[in-house]
């Protein structure tokens, strides 16, 4: 029973994945709506989140992401990119894995572009590949770290929060950007 049930999520999550470009499930003011509050989570839940993102160049934010994994696994979210505060476009994320893995989760990732020349370059691809066209560090920090005081060596730096369900690993190598139209 169980194995149906996680069966049965992959193979929306896989649907959900062929589908991604041509859909958007919801519209730009419900996704925008879910991403100030997962913006408002952000800050809260990470020390010296607020003080880190009015440093950055822009961040791209995606309040929903659901993992999904028998053997076969998909990842699917979309989120808005927000320079100064402002959404200028919206996008999904994908990712497929085989391998050794199993459960369900979903979870938040932010990604902070820390210089102007990264976040240029992903603005104007058209669909970016994490690890190809460019590189994305995922951030580890501790509960008592303020990440404001961090020095981040890369130009991108992904912080995945608001973990919910099981799943072992996550990582964002591989993982494709397309910018998408809202409804």
């Amino acid at each position: 029973m169980y194995i149906k049930k996680i069966n049965s999520m992959v193979l929306m999550v896989l649907i959900s994945l062929a589908f991604s470009q041509f859909s958007f499930a919801k519209s730009a003011n419900a996704l925008n709506t879910d991403v100030d509050a997962a913006i408002k989570k952000f800050e809260k839940e990470v020390e010296g989140g607020a003080k880190f993102l009015s440093t950055v160049k822009g961040y791209l934010v995606f309040p929903s992401v659901y993992k999904g994994g028998f053997i076969v696994g998909g990842e699917y979210g979309e989120g808005a990119l927000r320079v100064d505060g402002t959404t200028k476009h919206f996008y999904s994320m994908t990712s497929a894995s085989i391998g050794y893995q199993i459960g369900v989760q979903e979870h938040a990732v932010l990604i902070a572009f820390i210089s102007e020349a990264s976040l240029n370059n992903f603005i104007k691809s058209d669909g970016w590949e994490a690890g190809v066209d460019g590189s994305i560090t995922v951030s580890d920090w501790g509960e008592s770290k303020d990440i404001s005081s961090i020095s981040y060596e890369k130009p991108i730096v992904a912080f995945i929060y608001g973990e919910k369900g099981l799943m072992a690993g996550v990582s964002i190598e591989g993982t494709k950007f397309q910018r998408i139209i809202p409804n």
